[in-house]
């Protein structure tokens, strides 16, 4: 296995006797997957047309998410729209009900000021934080993760990078912008919008005013709905949907999206949704699922759902786990996943959007 396997696993042994942690698995199989899509496209010789679809070309160097290229925070946001989480009608925001934060995935209990920012991104972890990346004027992006309780992350990986927060001892919440830790560098700021709330934002460039403009954006008073070009609608029985993530940092170039399936302690799915402009289709398959063709991996543990153009969505099950006795995940079950999904087949028409 590879090492990223390998931390899967490690997770699932830990949580062997309580909760599985999605948050660590999230992290672990989004870079497991972008491992995969790195071999592919090496494979396949298309490493610098990607390049150039995502608006890198002309600028020397290597990023920190291993694209030759202008590093992802420095890129100019498109002049067009973009896609924005809707309101949720009639859910009060984080600010109103903390204990809101983190229980249903479908929905962030806070927003932005769209006159002066833009979302690149964003993500709910059931159970644990909500978290919106975003950029404000000029264009530099800020991560925030909120949480119902001040256990936040410690370490995060931003666009490759690793950051560490705090440097040592508990975490505390005072507003006080610090320098942050590990390879990435950048500031970090930890504080209170409200009781009961805790906030943290982190600016990997840019000076203390670019970081509390960005905090100024911020709005805690509004729900919003965690809004995806793929909408899963059938699940397997007693399986719950533990996260959702979107990200839209290269709109209308490149759109992805993640979400964690849970069952038990030890079961686990991925299903994830990538969108390139410039990619074509898929029409093979030894498969077939709701009149579309797939394609299952010669392992038998991931599922690709062919047919739509410019898009892959892909489902990955069977996790590796001891004993093999322990129950997981099966073909079945991710057919059942993607015959039930909703894929929007042009997510550049902000209309079909959720």
């Amino acid at each position: 296995m590879i090492d990223l396997d390998e931390q899967i696993v490690q997770t699932l042994r830990e949580r062997a006797e309580g909760d599985v942690d999605p948050n660590r698995l999230l992290r672990a199989s989004r870079a497991r997957g972008r491992r995969r899509q790195t071999r592919r496209q090496v494979a396949a010789g298309t490493a610098l047309a990607l390049v150039g679809a995502l608006g890198f070309a002309g600028v020397t160097g290597t990023g920190l998410d291993g694209l030759t290229g202008r590093l992802p925070w420095t890129a100019t946001a498109p002049a067009e729209a973009t896609p924005v989480p809707p309101r949720v009608d009639g859910v009060p925001g984080a600010a109103a009900d903390p204990a809101l934060i983190g229980t249903d995935p479908n929905v962030l209990h806070f927003g932005l000021d769209p006159t002066r920012a833009r979302y690149l991104s964003w993500e709910v972890l059931t159970g644990r934080t909500e978290t919106v990346r975003f950029s404000v004027r000029d264009g530099q992006p800020v991560h925030v993760d909120v949480s119902r309780s001040a256990e936040l992350p410690t370490n995060v990986t931003f666009d490759g990078a690793s950051v560490d927060f705090p440097k040592a001892g508990p975490q505390t919440f005072d507003g006080a912008v610090q320098p942050a830790a590990g390879t990435a560098g950048g500031l970090v700021k930890s504080w209170q919008p409200a009781p009961g709330v805790y906030a943290r934002a982190f600016l990997p460039r840019g000076g203390r005013a670019g970081l509390e403009q960005a905090v100024e954006a911020l709005r805690w008073n509004e729900a919003r709905r965690c809004a995806a070009p793929l909408r899963l609608g059938a699940l397997p029985e007693s399986a719950t949907i533990s996260s959702c993530s979107v990200d839209i940092t290269s709109y209308p170039r490149l759109v992805t999206a993640q979400f964690t399936l849970l069952r038990a302690k030890s079961q686990v799915m991925s299903v994830r949704y990538r969108y390139v402009v410039q990619a074509g289709t898929h029409t093979g398959g030894n498969r077939t699922i709701a009149g579309r063709p797939a394609f299952l991996s010669a392992d038998g543990r991931r599922l690709e759902l062919f047919g739509i153009p410019r898009t892959e969505v892909i489902a990955e099950f069977d996790w590796e786990w001891e004993p093999r006795t322990k129950p997981r995940f099966t073909e079945a079950d991710a057919t059942t996943v993607l015959a039930g999904a909703r894929v929007i087949e042009d997510p550049t028409r902000l209309e079909n959007w959720e």
